[in-house]
C-alpha cells in the first residue's frame, strides 16, 4: 500500500492537474523540517533550562517565562529552516543515501520550502528581536551560519564535522547565555553532550559515504578512509570517559549518575562494535543507538532532582 501511494504521489507530482493530497503534503513537510526534533530540541531547552541552568528557580516561574518562551520558539523556528536549507542543498545526495525520504520530501515543491525557510528565519529573528537586540544578533548569525554549513563547510572533513556539532549545541548556548549560570559542572555537561554529538556526526558521514563520493563531498571518511574514520570515533569515546568521569564524583547530578553509568557502558560497546563495523548498515545501527542515548539523556534530567516535578503535580492536585 506504502508504494501505491508513491506511485500515485508521484504521479501527481508529474502531472500538475492531478492534486497531492493535504496529508501528504503536511508528512512531506514535517519530513523536510524534522518535526520529531523540533520537538525534542523544545523539550530538551525546557528541560535544560529546569533542571541546569535555573535549578533554583520554581518551575512556575520558568514555565511561564515569557521571553524565555520566545527564546525557545525563535529556536525551534531557525532549526527548521536549517533542516530546510539543508534539504535544499542536499537533494542529490539524499537521492541515494535516503530514497524513500526523498520522495517524501518531493510532494512539497522545491518553490515552497524557500519560502517557508525565509519565513522561519523571518519568525526567529523577529522573537529574538522582541527580547533584545543581542538575542536577535544571535539568532542573525545563527541563520547565517547555518547556511553557510549548508552552503559550503559540509563538504570539509574536519571543519563540517565540527561546525555541525557546535551547531546543534548553540541552541542550549542561548539558553546558558539567557540565565547566565556559569557552573563548571554546566561545562562539563556541554562538553559530554559535544563529544556524543561528534561522534553521531561520524557515524553518519559513515553511512552516507556512498552519496557524499557521488556528490563530491569531501567529508572525513571520504578523505580519510573508513578505518582512520572509526579510529577517530574510538578516539572521541576514549576522550568523553574523562568528563563522565568528573559528573560521577558530582553529586549535584542526583540519579542522574545512573544515565553516566549507562552511558559508560554503552559507549565501550559501541568502540567495540565499530571496531568491527564494515557495512552500511552497522554505521546506521550506531548512528540509531547514539540518538537514542542522547534521547536518555534528555529524560534523565528529570533525575537530577525529582523533587521539582513532585512539586508541581502536589500543586496541581491541592
Amino acid at each position: 500500500n506504502w508504494s501505491i501511494d508513491f506511485s500515485n504521489c508521484n504521479a501527481s507530482i508529474m502531472n500538475p492537474e492531478k492534486s497531492i493530497p493535504v496529508t501528504y503534503k503536511v508528512l512531506s513537510l514535517l519530513s523536510v523540517i524534522r518535526g520529531y526534533n523540533i520537538l525534542v530540541l523544545v523539550a530538551a531547552q525546557y528541560l535544560a533550562a529546569i533542571f541546569i541552568f535555573s535549578p533554583k528557580k520554581s518551575l512556575r516561574i520558568v514555565l511561564l517565562d515569557f521571553h524565555f518562551f520566545l527564546i525557545v520558539l525563535a529556536s525551534a523556528c531557525v532549526v527548521a529552516a536549517g533542516y530546510i536549507i539543508n534539504n535544499f542543498y542536499d537533494a542529490k545526495l539524499d537521492q541515494i543515501n535516503r530514497p524513500i525520504k526523498t520522495n517524501l520530501d518531493a510532494f512539497v515543491r522545491q518553490e515552497t520550502k524557500l519560502k517557508i525557510y525565509f519565513l522561519l528565519n523571518f519568525l526567529g529573528f523577529a522573537f529574538g528581536w522582541i527580547i533584545s537586540w543581542r538575542a536577535a544578533l544571535f539568532f542573525g548569525i545563527y541563520i547565517f551560519s547555518i547556511w553557510f554549513y549548508s552552503h559550503k563547510l559540509k563538504r570539509s572533513p574536519f571543519i563540517g564535522l565540527f561546525s555541525v556539532t557546535v551547531l546543534t549545541i548553540l541552541p542550549f548556548f542561548v539558553v546558558f547565555v539567557y540565565y547566565r549560570n556559569f557552573s563548571k559542572v554546566i561545562f562539563v555537561h556541554a562538553t559530554f553532550l559535544f563529544l556524543v554529538l561528534l561522534l553521531r556526526g561520524l557515524m553518519k558521514d559513515l553511512q552516507n559515504i556512498k552519496g557524499a563520493i557521488a556528490n563530491d563531498y569531501n567529508t572525513f571518511p571520504v578523505r580519510y578512509g573508513e578505518r582512520n574514520t572509526r579510529k577517530l570515533g574510538i578516539w572521541i569515546i576514549i576522550t568523553t570517559i574523562f568528563p563522565v568521569t568528573i559528573l560521577f564524583n558530582y553529586n549535584g547530578i542526583g540519579y542522574m549518575k545512573y544515565y553516566f553509568y549507562f552511558s559508560l557502558m554503552l559507549l565501550v560497546l559501541i568502540a567495540f562494535f565499530l571496531w568491527k563495523a564494515n557495512l552500511r548498515k552497522h554505521y546506521v545501527t550506531l548512528h540509531n543507538v547514539l540518538k537514542i542515548m542522547i534521547l536518555l539523556g534528555l529524560l534523565s534530567l528529570l533525575f537530577i532532582d525529582p523533587s521539582i516535578v513532585l512539586e508541581r503535580v502536589i500543586d496541581r492536585l491541592n
